[in-house]
This record gives structure tokens, C-alpha cells and sequence, in this order.
């Protein structure tokens, strides 16, 4: 039976700021087909970081779980979507629910979907590290989604030839792109302006975002050590540092960059604002997922702060730079992208290793149009 046969509601749902950018420009692209009616349901699994990406996509969830508590655990996130999601299923009886990526949300939602039978179609289905304890939770959720899923939407072959591997039906397993590229070509604007830029405009900006789950705690204390050294030691270097909303991180950051004028702590940034920051920085220091696909498409160096990625493409196109979430190896890393010209003009390409900015019609295309 074809897809195009069976998908007549389809029901997307995802409920934190990463995930929001990468569904938004798909939700846009669905809107436009005649042969869908499409459904958004967010579980505010974030709430102000998810709030502003929505606004800037003016995409308006037909339902909110607002399933968001403080000091919520995982525990939580995954009781709460389940509960508040299956009397939506009901209701609504979706032909097909659409999640993305590796988040708690995910993994919730399609349980739920599969608890009631209902279809699951995976965007940025098969990125691996294969140790499910890095990235965490994240790595086990996406396994887990893989194996619920009907329809697999790989960024890449070599998600692909991940999924492939574990057994998975090619024929559902659709090479598409990732659709935060879509994202980035729609906010990047050439005459962006931010008084934050106009501080650091002399300056080689280094643009920090650090927040994962297996970072807090020693490790974090690590990454900022280095970041304040590097500070300390060369004076054209200057610092934004978007700080997650997570109490525990904030308080990490101010401990180490508190009273350090070239360091400037900020409240999260909108998407539209982040795209930009990363398009005007020197380059991109960093613990995240998304960002390691975003930069590619604006030829920023990334170094990462982890071990492994389940993002090799860029490693393997000589664009980002595992470095690991020690000091020293951190500081190493810096110090030569800041001295030396021709390291930092290898990795200051741009590579579209993760897409061309059209993954959210190839989608919507296979959704409509497909018969496999």
C-alpha cells in the first residue's frame, strides 16, 4: 500500500527548541500540499527556547501538552507525553505521526503512537554513535525510535547505511538531507545587525554553547577553564556565550566567566539571531548536536567538546574537530585556529555534507507522492 494512499492527517509533534527548528520549515513545506492535513502538537518539553523558534516560523501548535516542569527529570518528560498524548490519538486518529530526531519527546511520541498502531515516520532518522550512554539520553532514544519506526528519513548514506545495517527496510529508508539547512537559508540575513556583534566586531569572536546532560559537572568545569585561559591569554579574542536555561549550567558560568569583560553571558538567542551569530563568528566552540550541521552550511570551524559525534560527515570533510571536554585538548585546539591561518582556512569551508537546503520538499514529496 502507497504512502500517498494512507497519509491523509498527519500529526507532527516534537517539544524542544532544536527539534522546532528543524520541524518548522517541514511544517511550512506540508502546509503547502493539498494532499495532507497536517497536525502540530507540541509537548513543551522546553518552553521559552521552543516559544521563540515557533514565532519566528509563525507556526501555531493545534495542541500544547505543556508537559514542562521545573527540575523536571526524564522520567517526567516520558510519563507526561504519554499520558497527555494518547487521548489526542484517539481523537484524532493521525494516519501517520511524524517525530524527529533523538529527543526524550521523540522517543515518548512514538511509543504512543505505537502503542495505538498508528505509523511513525522518522526525520533525521540514523545518526549513531553507538554507545547509548553518549550522547545521553539522546543516543538510546534514537535507537529506540529507529526501531518503531515505518519510514526513516536519513540525512545522509551514511545514516543510511547505519540503518541499513541494523536491518531496517530500504525501501523505507528515504536519503533526503537534514532540514536544518532549510532552516539556516531561510534566517540568514545579510543585513542582520545585534549591539552584540557591534561589541565583538573587532574581534575574533568565538561563539561557546555548552549544555549537555554528560558535560555537567567536572567536565564543564574543564570547558570553561580553557575557554577563560584562551580569554586571558590572546586580547582579540571575545566571547558570546548564550547560556541554556538549565540552573546548573548558569551557575558553572558564572563561577568561571563571571567579572571577565571579554565574555559576554546572554539569554538564549531566537534562531534567526543564532544563525547569525554563527554566520559573523570566528568560530563555533561547542558541545551540541545541531550546531556541528548548521555551521557546515556557513563555513564556521566548530570544534566539539565530546568524544564522538553522530554527525562523522563533518569530521571526515575536515570541518569540525572533536576535542574532547579537557582542558588542555580544548586550549590546543584554540590556539591553533587563533595562530594559524592555514589550519583554520581547512576548516572554514563550507561543506554541504548535511544537505542543500531542499530536505523539507523531498519529504513532503515522498509523503505525497510516493507508492513503496
Amino acid at each position: 500500500m502507497g504512502i500517498e494512499e494512507v497519509m491523509k492527517k498527519i500529526l507532527l509533534v516534537f517539544g524542544t527548541r532544536p527539534e522546532a527548528v528543524k520541524m518548522c520549515p517541514l511544517i511550512l513545506e506540508l502546509k503547502t500540499r493539498k494532499e495532507v492535513e497536517v497536525m502540530v502538537c507540541v509537548t513543551g518539553q522546553h518552553r521559552e527556547m521552543l516559544n521563540q523558534v515557533m514565532d519566528v516560523f509563525r507556526v501555531v501548535p493545534d495542541y500544547d501538552l505543556a508537559v514542562m516542569t521545573q527540575n523536571q527529570s526524564l522520567f517526567d518528560i516520558t510519563i507526561n507525553v504519554l499520558q497527555k498524548l494518547q487521548p489526542i490519538l484517539k481523537k484524532e486518529e493521525p494516519n501517520l505521526v511524524m517525530v524527529h530526531g533523538d529527543t526524550s519527546t521523540s522517543f515518548a511520541a512514538s511509543l504512543a503512537a505505537f502503542y495505538q498502531q498508528i505509523p511513525v515516520a522518522h526525520v533525521e532518522a540514523g545518526l549513531r554513535t553507538y554507545d547509548i550512554t553518549s550522547p545521553y539520553p539522546e543516543e538510546f532514544n534514537r535507537q529506540a525510535v529507529s526501531l518503531i519506526a515505518k519510514y526513516h528519513f536519513a540525512p545522509t548514506q551514511w545514516a543510511k547505511k547505519n540503518l541499513v545495517a541494523e536491518g531496517k527496510d530500504e525501501r523505507q529508508i528515504y536519503v533526503t538531507g537534514n532540514t536544518v539547512i532549510d532552516s539556516v537559508k531561510i534566517t540568514v540575513k545579510e543585513d542582520y545587525r545585534h549591539e552584540e556583534l557591534e561589541w565583538a566586531a573587532d574581534a575574533k569572536l568565538i561563539l561557546l554553547t555548552a549544555h549537555r546532560r554528560e558535560n555537567i559537572g567536572e567536565p564543564m568545569h574543564e570547558m570553561f577553564e580553557a575557554v577563560r585561559e584562551c580569554v586571558d591569554t590572546w586580547p582579540d579574542v571575545r566571547v558570546i556565550y548564550p547560556v541554556h536555561l538549565n540552573p546548573v549550567v548558569r551557575q558553572i558560568a558564572g563561577a568561571h566567566f563571571q567579572g571577565c569583560d571579554r565574555i559576554h553571558l546572554i539569554e538564549p538567542l531566537d534562531v534567526v539571531d543564532f544563525h547569525n551569530f554563527m554566520k559573523r563568528s570566528y568560530l563555533i566552540l561547542t558541545d551540541s548536536g545541531g550546531i556541528q550541521e548548521e555551521a557546515s552550511a556557513l563555513g564556521k570551524p566548530v570544534l566539539v567538546m565530546r568524544e564522538m559525534t553522530e554527525r562523522p560527515e563533518g569530521v571526515e570533510a575536515g570541518i569540525l574537530r572533536l576535542v574532547g571536554n579537557s582542558k588542555d585538548r580544548i586550549l590546543v585546539a584554540l590556539n591553533e585556529l587563533l595562530t594559524d591561518d592555514e589550519a583554520y582556512a581547512k576548516m572554514s569551508r563550507t561543506v554541504n555534507v548535511y544537505g542543500d537546503g531542499t530536505a523539507s520538499k523531498r519529504i513532503a514529496d515522498i509523503i505525497c507522492e510516493s507508492d513503496c
